[in-house]
């Protein structure tokens, strides 16, 4: 089984400075893995699909996003328990990925990603100079 490190759950203080005053949330993630490919869902609703950044640098595999809030013309809202925020998580990989063959769709408020090993390299023979 592929070892996957993640960052916690629910929503995290930021240790860096920010210049907005509104709450990062860790995005709840669910991992599975095939021989040839990692697959991750994150729970992320309200974020803007276009403006999901998803890197992957060595191994950490980091995803970062924002909710909006909806609010329907013409009213004013009475009461209001949602949010907005910033989603930020980062993953660790044990694993090699292809990152040129990621694959990423957001619906319905849930971000799936698929993550496909990369191949090792076939063996190759070196030749030896000599003189």
């Amino acid at each position: 089984m592929t070892d996957v490190s993640g960052t916690g759950k629910g929503t995290a203080e930021r240790t860096a400075e920010s210049t907005r005053a509104q709450p990062v949330y860790i995005p709840q993630a669910d991992i599975y893995e095939t021989k040839d490919a990692l697959f991750v869902s994150l729970e992320m609703p309200g974020a803007n699909p276009d403006a999901i950044s998803i890197t992957l640098d060595k191994r950490v595999l980091a995803v970062r996003g924002r909710s909006m809030q909806k609010r329907p013309a013409g009213f004013s809202p009475v009461h209001a328990e949602y949010r907005e925020g910033d989603y930020e998580r980062s993953f660790t990989l044990s694993e090699a990925i292809d990152g040129d063959r990621i694959e990423a769709s957001f619906e319905d408020g849930i971000l799936d990603l698929k993550l496909p090993k990369a191949q090792p390299a076939p063996a190759k023979k070196i030749g030896v100079k000599h003189g």
